[in-house]
């Protein structure tokens, strides 16, 4: 399994809109992707937005969301669950 951490900061005044941008547009991007497992989207007090996918293989990045919204584009990183 591939979990990747999706992360991208809103300014303060568009916050709403980027986090409605990542669930209305695109996360169902990637909603049909059949190794798409599952997802998970956040956001916190200080204008982020983090969406956690999960992909048995060959994980799809998520779209960037209009530049205005935003202080910078997005990040994301893969990682793998460790056994403890």
């Amino acid at each position: 399994m591939i979990v990747r951490m999706w992360e991208v900061q809103a300014h303060p005044e568009s916050l709403a809109d980027v986090l409605s941008w990542v669930c209305e547009r695109a996360v169902p991007a990637v909603a049909d992707d059949p190794n798409l497992v599952g997802t998970e989207v956040f956001s916190s007090l200080d204008n982020r937005i983090v969406v956690i996918t999960r992909w048995r293989r060959d994980p799809r990045e998520l779209e960037e969301p209009p530049g205005y919204l935003v202080t910078r584009k997005p990040h994301s990183w893969d990682f793998s669950p460790v056994e403890l």
